[in-house]
């Protein structure tokens, strides 16, 4: 197989979330796995919902899941190439002006269903004279274009589903140019893969159907249609769509809340596929392991416990220098390594570090029951002297053990309380020096 080239294809009218980026995903993963090229297309020809805000979100999204591109282009500066296309098709009488409205298009439907018929557009358009056509225009009727399908049956080898058969004389002929003159996404889209060279398109699998109509256009055109990837759609882990949610499912609202990209990416990369759900480090190690064959036909199942798992195994592994700026940002007492070494396998989420924040440089509450203050009294007199370090807290239990009598849970989860004002968390021995001998007498009553 040659390198292949992909593209991902965002309209810019919102945020990215978690479907369109696992479809960029494994774009960029085969890309990548195969020494190919990754592009980005921004399928901004509709110029009114299309905004450069939303365009440099997803661009910055992209970046910061580590997906960057090889090279990009706008589709809203390639009109005159699509104009030129569709002036070929109309030469070659593969696409017809229609003049219905949308009232009569879905009365049509409406009445093929009532009769068990499919509702298929019935191709009237092709029988109007050039009088009839000619008084649409002069009564400011303007007209759709659609484009003439063969009738034959399409077929391709799916990377993903296999051997896929569309018959196109069971689609309506699609309509490729509205009435207003705008383009809608097939004709560009062909066009453009054409030109880029496109090798394999990679989407998910409600294009199934439009796949057998594109590859009509790619070859009406002179272009050679792509091998074909059609990826199951996600779910959520209720087994539902996630249409409802994915405004909370933003790359925006998940990076605002904490989540690394990798715990994001290793997610969408492992779901629905033959491949345990488990964090990788890096993009270069989910390439690695990429293979369409290991993709599945069912839904792929997001849940987001899954997510916040694998992003607590990955918080639990980075690095102070990794997190430092970060850590800053959440609180500047966060900003020190031995805080970090810590408190960050209790972390689930970086913003997490706020509440270890407070426990350990700020005011608490300690939690001492009625019956245990003489004994929290007692520990605070015990405490050794100087500086506290790694071992002070294993040398002082074991002292006011030997004190009092108290051990086990009694000695250790009361003076854990008395000290945190909470009955987990990190291990006392590297939050006692932490905590500092002035707030840990403090909190002791001592």
């Amino acid at each position: 197989m040659t390198s292949p080239i992909v593209r991902f294809a965002p309209s810019p009218t919102g945020r990215l979330h978690v479907g369109n980026v696992r479809t960029a995903l494994i774009n960029w993963l085969f890309a990548h796995s195969a020494g190919g090229k990754f592009i980005l297309r921004i399928d901004d020809t509709d110029l009114e919902r299309s905004t450069q805000e939303y365009e440099d979100g997803l661009r910055a999204d992209l970046t910061w899941l580590g997906l960057v591109w090889a090279d990009t282009f706008s589709q809203s500066h390639r009109f005159d190439q699509y104009e030129a296309a569709a002036a070929k098709l109309r030469e070659m009488g593969l696409l017809y002006p229609c003049y219905e409205t949308a009232d009569e298009l879905d009365r049509k439907r409406k009445i093929a269903l009532s009769r068990g018929r499919p509702p298929v557009y019935d191709r009237a358009a092709l029988n109007l004279t050039d009088d009839e056509k000619a008084k649409f225009e002069a009564d400011g009727v303007k007209p759709h274009w659609r484009f003439k399908l063969s009738g034959e049956r399409v077929e391709w080898n799916d990377l993903v589903r296999g051997p896929q058969s569309i018959d196109t004389s069971s689609l309506s002929d699609p309509i490729l140019i509205r009435e207003d003159g705008s383009f809608l996404y097939t004709l560009p889209s062909v066009v453009d893969d054409i030109e880029a060279g496109i090798t394999h398109v990679v989407r998910g699998e409600d294009h199934v159907t439009n796949s057998g109509a594109q590859i009509e256009i790619f070859h009406a055109l002179g272009g050679k249609a792509p091998d074909m990837a059609h990826t199951p759609l996600l779910i959520g882990a209720d087994g539902q769509g996630l249409s409802k949610r994915l405004g909370s499912l933003s790359m925006g609202e998940l990076r605002a809340q904490g989540y690394e990209p990798m715990s994001i990416c290793s997610l969408l990369a492992k779901i629905g596929t033959s491949d345990n759900v488990e964090a990788r480090e890096t993009l270069d190690q989910l390439a690695a392991e990429f293979d369409f064959g290991k993709i599945g036909r069912s839904p792929a199942r997001f849940d987001e416990a899954d997510l916040k798992n694998l992003n607590a195994s990955i918080l639990h592994g980075l690095a102070f220098d990794a997190v430092k700026d970060r850590l800053a940002a959440v609180d500047p007492r966060a900003a020190n390594e031995a805080f970090w070494l810590a408190v960050r396998a209790n972390c689930a989420l970086l913003p997490d570090v706020a509440e270890w924040v407070d426990t350990v440089f700020g005011d608490i509450t300690p939690m001492v029951d009625a019956e245990d203050k003489e004994f929290v009294a007692e520990a605070a007199t015990l405490l050794p002297e100087g500086e506290l370090t790694g071992e002070t807290w294993m040398t002082w239990a074991n002292a006011v053990k030997d004190k009092t009598g108290r051990k086990g849970r009694g000695l250790f989860m009361t003076l854990r309380k008395a000290l945190t004002g909470q009955e987990h968390g990190p291990d006392m021995g590297t939050l006692l020096p932490l905590i500092g001998r002035e707030r840990a007498l403090k909190r002791l009553g001592g």
